[in-house]
């Protein structure tokens, strides 16, 4: 008698959120996640659209789980038997700066946009004040928002530090990305500090964005580059940056896509609305 064989559980499945999934798998619906939101955007804002096409990648989109499967595939990756995420380096970094040692003084104020878990900066609970949020929260202490659609005014000089970890790569459009930067500066506080995590091929292997183009991109919204962290072969970049006077240099250079590099390269691109 033949053995029953074991159905195998999909890739895609959200049922679970364990740290143990296979890591090329989630990796694999990432990018397929970027690459159908894009091409979603695309669509949607094409002058003769086609009904049909959208609608099959947006099909596709739910099939593969839609935010809730790209949500736990990104959570793997921050798990503790994955080196844990981000966080360890902007921490680390703060640290470093001294900031842990603030007696006296309110804590600072950080608002994690993205945030797939609500306690990822547990272990700095007595010197910052975390506000975790994401477009769908996966927890109560999580905030459900946009970022994208916050009251600028009312969030105007708010907040010390912001953070930005594999957020910017997930939004569609090159100038909503942009945006995103310059809403940022707008929101943080003077000499506030933003950080700033990206899949390494978006600057090393973009044919529109380099590391010098994006110090500059960055210098013009009215950031400065304090930290940078990377290696070759890497996955990841990190950056921190401090706020600092807007509107250094020509903007117009940064409002339209200049190839910086030829060759077989991804079209990642920032561009300032």
């Amino acid at each position: 008698m033949p053995k029953t064989r074991k159905k195998k559980t999909p890739v895609t499945n959200t049922d679970k959120a364990s740290s143990s999934s296979n890591p090329h798998s989630s990796r694999t619906v990432i990018r397929r996640f970027h690459v159908l939101l894009k091409k979603q955007e695309q669509l949607k804002n094409a002058s003769s659209a086609n009904a049909q096409e959208l609608g099959d990648v947006e099909r596709e989109i739910n099939e593969l789980g839609g935010l809730a499967a790209y949500q736990r595939m990104s959570s793997v990756g921050q798990g503790n038997d994955r080196g844990g995420g981000s966080e360890k380096v902007l921490i680390q970094w703060l640290i470093d700066m001294g900031l842990r040692k603030r007696e006296g003084k309110e804590k600072l104020k950080l608002l994690e946009v993205g945030a797939l878990k609500p306690d990822n900066y547990r272990t700095c609970i007595s010197w910052i004040d975390i506000t975790p949020m994401d477009l769908r929260s996966r927890h109560p202490s999580i905030l459900e928002q946009d970022f994208l659609l916050m009251d600028e005014d009312e969030n105007r000089g708010k907040w010390d530090i912001i953070s930005l970890s594999l957020v910017v790569n997930f939004v569609p459009d090159a100038r909503d990305r942009g945006r995103m930067l310059c809403l940022t500066h707008s929101m943080l506080a003077p000499d506030g500090l933003l950080f700033l995590a990206l899949p390494l091929p978006c600057v090393e292997n973009s044919r529109y964005l380099t590391f010098d183009k994006l110090r500059s991109l960055m210098t013009v919204i009215g950031f400065t580059e304090v930290q940078l962290k990377w290696k070759k072969g890497g996955k990841m970049a990190y950056w921190l940056y401090r706020k600092g006077e807007s509107g250094q240099g020509p903007l117009d250079e940064y409002r339209k896509k200049n190839v910086c590099q030829q060759g077989d390269r991804n079209n990642f691109a920032i561009l300032l609305p």
